[in-house]
């Protein structure tokens, strides 16, 4: 069986889980207490180097880390990956674009907001929001005519996009201030069904939020 080394309240384990959901694939979770060191023992560093969940463990005891890679591993010869070469691409190109633009920029404003890490981040607030907000005008332009990121139908690029991009609200940036991605966020929302919880930090007593 699978094994995903996760922490709830992370969006980019949230990704693997939603994943791992919509293709029913049986797994063992098991918890990685950040903020008490966890990811950073010896145990750990031997699964990931850079000490960063997710990791999943598959069957033979081989390990992935980085949730995008996760979820094109998981993905392979389903239909959340298609192997034409152009889509796949487009799907790799969203990939990249979330670890690059989103992640950096959502994620870490949404990170710092909820666990009360803002005041001491402050010199890097201002170029955060700002790279925000130009992440979320890229992603509303690129939705105006298309239901998904890659045409039609739900895909990996749509999961791993959505995870932290329909969190914006969540660090202060307003998602009617860009209608195709909220509309978008809607019908992800839809696609992939009520069964994924997002885990506040608060779960969490170590987190400080």
């Amino acid at each position: 069986m699978l094994t995903l080394y996760d922490y709830l309240p992370s969006q980019n384990g949230w990704k693997v889980r939603v994943l791992l959901g919509l293709l029913k694939i049986s797994y063992h979770s098991q918890i990685v207490s950040i903020f008490e060191g966890e990811s950073r023992s010896e145990r750990f560093l031997k699964l990931n180097p850079a000490g960063a969940i997710p990791v999943l463990e598959i069957e033979d005891g081989r390990t992935i880390a980085e949730s995008n890679a996760i979820l094109a591993y998981l993905a392979e010869g389903t239909p959340f990956l298609v192997a034409d070469r152009y889509p796949r691409a487009k799907a790799m190109q969203w990939l990249f674009f979330e670890q690059y633009n989103v992640e950096p920029a959502i994620g870490s404003l949404r990170f710092w907001t909820l666990t009360g890490r803002l005041e001491r981040n402050r010199d890097m607030v201002v170029g955060k929001r700002e790279a925000g907000a130009r992440t979320l005008a890229a992603l509303d332009r690129s939705l105006a005519n298309t239901p998904f990121l890659i045409g039609k139908d739900l895909s990996i690029a749509d999961i791993a996009v959505y995870a932290y991009s329909h969190r914006a609200e969540d660090c202060g940036f307003s998602l009617t201030n860009y209608p195709a991605v909220s509309v978008w966020c809607d019908r992800v929302r839809d696609a992939i069904g009520p069964k994924y919880p997002v885990y506040p930090y608060s779960v969490d007593p170590h987190s400080g939020a």
